[in-house]
């Protein structure tokens, strides 16, 4: 039998992976014709499936032939670049002028602050770049555009907000069922200490499941597809866009390991942009953690995957490439796979390697609230002898803050709030911030009164989508200590330019969040619909007044604001 199995192993393996296929199949057609509409996700994931699949095939066996179809394309760019280069520069600045003409006079001129926003952000990178005459302005411009077009599509039309609105969904109720085993280790009173219970054991279960998809490839076909689209598009080196894809799932010192045996390569701008790319994104097991604050699901996945071109352009902005990269493989990398012999041992050690980051979390959590009521409490003191006792650290730094969050689009009003967030954000981190965050949603949800003493106590929805963005990054001073030790334990003949870039690639992951809220800020259709529509309909109207809104997207409304109106309690769910 054996011997029988060694010689037909690939026949064999053919017949089970059709019997496979084929049962799968019939239960997707069987589903499709009970009810299609609920088996309608499970019939878009197979018809991606099948795509990518064949896609990979034809790739795998047929990649000259397909280049060679396109050859003649190829050179005829290549020789007359020259010109199409400056057409397409006059057609996207003839573009940028119309849309602005035309958007502003349909909705306001309240999002033109956040698009100037966005080029003072590029002006000041620019400014401060290492080498300015070395910009390669097409991989900005490109990042920038892949931007605005997500933006575009999520942001601004229904089928790309319902789409995300519904990952968000999913999203947030697979995170729930972390709830079973936190309850069984810890009791049914575990939600009565939120963070160690609730939130901490959701960076754990998501671990998890990373790890199991790290170890059956996907995580790695998926980075290899998304960066693959960004290198194309942004002429970016082949490690610099895998490592930008890879954050937008994993967090900024997992992410490099998959390129490991490339890093002693890199040039100076590489590592630069490896770098930013950490700082500019958040890792999925943190993600869900946010999710459990109350924070919107669907801005954070939005901001996660926004940020990856962005941390691109901002890198190659601030720190433009001057040397010859040495990896420049056309066939792409081969990324490092899964050290585990089989899924039960992946899903341990992903278990096993969560302990670390839960307890880097709790500690740090500890340390800095303790700091921060500490420096409070000293600049209370100083500034009690000023007849000021209000002085504290948060409103030092939305002085500091303020015109940068104003510039993102945010009331003059709210800038100040999410000035302070952004402090929280930069000198101790990104939870602490979203901490705030969700203690300001959570007020603005159960109403009362906007103003307290004077003192504003939470703030317009539009404020909180785009503080969600601007906020949505690793780049503070805490994470600033791991991007170094992280980088030079695997890289130590880098260790000076490591060390040398990385306050750069902070500012410049920073920038890059900062970025993105602009373009959310430029795009702000849907939830500015959603926010208005709560505030000017009555029950004598339609719930879309002149709009070719669906009710999906109203329930969609219901979720993002978490309005308890009548509107809201009509709809069934």
């Amino acid at each position: 039998a054996c011997d029988f199995y060694k010689k037909h192993k690939t026949t064999i393996h053919y017949v089970i992976y059709g019997i496979l296929i084929t049962a799968y199949l019939i239960v997707l057609i069987i589903a499709c014709s009970l009810n299609f509409q609920r088996a309608f996700p499970l019939f878009i994931i197979t018809v991606l499936a099948i795509f990518f699949i064949c896609w990979d095939f034809l790739i795998a066996k047929y990649e000259d032939r397909i280049a060679a179809l396109f050859s003649p394309g190829g050179r005829y760019l290549e020789e007359h670049w020259v010109w199409i280069k400056w057409v397409l520069y006059a057609a996207l600045v003839i573009t940028i002028i119309c849309w602005l003409i035309f958007d502003t006079a349909k909705q306001g001129s309240q999002h033109l602050i956040s698009f100037c926003g966005l080029v003072l952000y590029v002006l000041l990178m620019f400014i401060f770049s290492k080498y300015p005459a070395k910009v390669a302005w097409r991989t900005v411009f490109s990042g920038i555009g892949i931007q605005f077009i997500l933006g575009l599509l999520i942001l601004r039309t229904e089928v790309g907000f319902d789409m995300f609105n519904w990952l968000g969904n999913q999203v947030q109720t697979f995170l729930e069922y972390s709830d079973t085993g936190a309850k069984f280790v810890f009791g049914a009173t575990y939600t009565d200490h939120f963070f160690a219970f609730k939130v901490l054991p959701i960076v754990v279960f998501f671990s998890t499941v990373m790890s199991m998809l790290y170890h059956i490839g996907f995580m790695q076909w998926v980075v290899g597809k998304v960066g693959w689209i960004m290198q194309i598009f942004m002429v970016t080196t082949p490690v610099e866009s895998l490592v930008a894809a890879g954050n937008v799932f994993v967090g900024q010192t997992e992410t490099p390991l998959m390129v490991r045996p490339y890093l002693p390569y890199l040039t100076k701008s590489e590592l630069h942009t490896i770098m930013t790319a950490g700082f500019a994104t958040i890792a999925g097991s943190v993600l869900g953690a946010y999710i459990s604050f109350g924070v919107s699901a669907s801005h954070l996945l939005t901001a996660s995957v926004m940020s990856a071109p962005a941390a691109l352009a901002t890198s190659k902005l601030f720190w433009p490439e001057t040397e010859k990269p040495a990896v420049t493989l056309k066939s792409g990398l081969k990324i490092v796979k899964s050290e585990s012999k089989n899924l039960l041992e992946a899903a341990s050690q992903g278990a096993s390697t969560s302990i670390l980051l839960v307890a880097n979390i709790a500690v740090n959590l500890i340390s800095f609230l303790a700091m921060l009521a500490f420096i409070d409490s000293a600049l209370s003191w100083v500034g009690n002898l000023f007849d000021y006792p209000e002085m504290n650290f948060e409103n030092i730094c939305a002085y500091v803050f303020m015109p940068f969050s104003f510039m993102m689009g945010i009331d003059w009003e709210d800038s100040f709030i999410v000035g302070g967030l952004l402090g929280y954000k930069t000198f101790f981190n990104e939870f602490v911030a979203y901490e705030r965050l969700s203690e300001l949603i959570h007020k603005r949800e159960k109403g009362g009164s906007m103003y307290l003493n004077g003192v504003k106590q939470y703030m317009a929805v539009r404020s909180e989508v785009i503080a969600t963005y601007a906020l949505c990054g690793f780049a503070n001073f805490a994470s600033l200590g791991l991007v170094i030790g992280g980088l030079t334990s695997i890289a130590p003949s880098k260790k000076s330019e490591i060390a040398g870039g990385a306050f750069r690639a902070m500012i410049a992951g920073t920038v890059a969040c900062f970025m993105t809220a602009c373009i959310a800020g430029t795009k702000r259709g849907i939830f500015d619909f959603c926010f208005h529509s709560f505030h000017s309909v009555n029950d004598s109207q339609s719930i879309f007044p002149g709009r070719n809104y669906s009710l999906s997207s109203w329930k969609g409304c219901c979720q993002m604001l978490a309005q308890p109106t009548l509107h809201c309690t009509r709809i069934k769910p």
